[in-house]
């Protein structure tokens, strides 16, 4: 563990990454909003952060800027790649408007605005899978996961299905830079099984990734194949009806 950042314990899922923050989250979070707050009173927009307590702005607002200081806290904490900052624009529906992510482990800026396609740094960004494999991103190895073989079940039919060699994970990120792993590893994906236990990662974890795989043409959905709940009225947790990112193109 890096001994030069303080971790705190905070309310949270039933996971350890879940409860785990930062000094560097808390100050992340700072600088982000002393450039969007001024947006939220000039253009009456809502906004909901991962390190402040949501007020209920967006169910009011049109629109809400959704806010993940720090993605992949620990993954931060082990110094290892992994974690990011993800920022996006959802309307009120749910509907990811804009999606922007920044990996500071490789400086690559990957953003998405609705209509308007999927960048990678400066770039227009479009999906090329060349391996004969299929990559699984996922914050844990598959035999430390609940209902490992259910998940090992849906890898091996899309690994059938595509006709591919083999099955391969990479692991130990957080959730934005695992959706951002299956599109620069395709074919790949990224699951989170439905479960009863609050969990399964939150709004902000998933909202900047939603809109950057919508322009890309590809899905990011629950299990029932449908839009990601991204205005969730109960609470921000994602379990109950769990998250599928799919880059299955070949």
């Amino acid at each position: 563990m890096n001994a030069n950042v303080i971790v705190e314990q905070k309310e949270a899922g039933s996971n350890y990454a879940s409860q785990v923050v930062t000094k560097v989250d808390r100050e992340c979070e700072r600088i982000i909003l002393s450039h969007l707050t001024p947006t939220c009173k000039a253009f009456d927009i809502g906004i909901l952060t991962e390190e402040t307590e949501d007020n209920g702005s967006r169910f009011k607002k049109d629109f809400f800027w959704c806010i993940d200081p720090m993605d992949g806290t620990l993954a931060f904490i082990n110094k290892q790649p992994g974690f990011s900052v993800a920022i996006a624009l959802i309307a009120k529906d749910g509907t990811p408007v804009i999606g922007v992510v920044f990996n500071p482990s490789t400086e690559t800026l990957y953003h998405a605005v609705k209509g308007h396609g999927a960048y990678k740094n400066r770039s227009l960004w479009t999906i090329k899978n060349t391996n004969d494999y299929l990559t699984y991103a996922t914050d844990k190895k598959l035999s430390d996961t609940a209902n490992s073989a259910e998940i090992q079940n849906i890898l091996n039919k899309h690994k059938t299905g595509l006709g591919l060699k083999s099955i391969k994970e990479m692991y130990g990120a957080g959730a934005v830079i695992n959706a951002i792993l299956v599109l620069e590893n395709g074919p790949a994906c990224f699951l989170k099984l439905p479960k009863k236990h609050l969990g399964g990662g939150s709004i902000w974890d998933f909202a900047a990734t939603a809109c950057i795989f919508k322009e890309l043409g590809l899905p990011a959905t629950n299990f029932k194949g449908e839009p990601l709940d991204l205005n969730k009225k109960e609470n921000t947790f994602m379990n109950h009806q769990g998250v599928c990112y799919f880059n299955l193109t070949k």
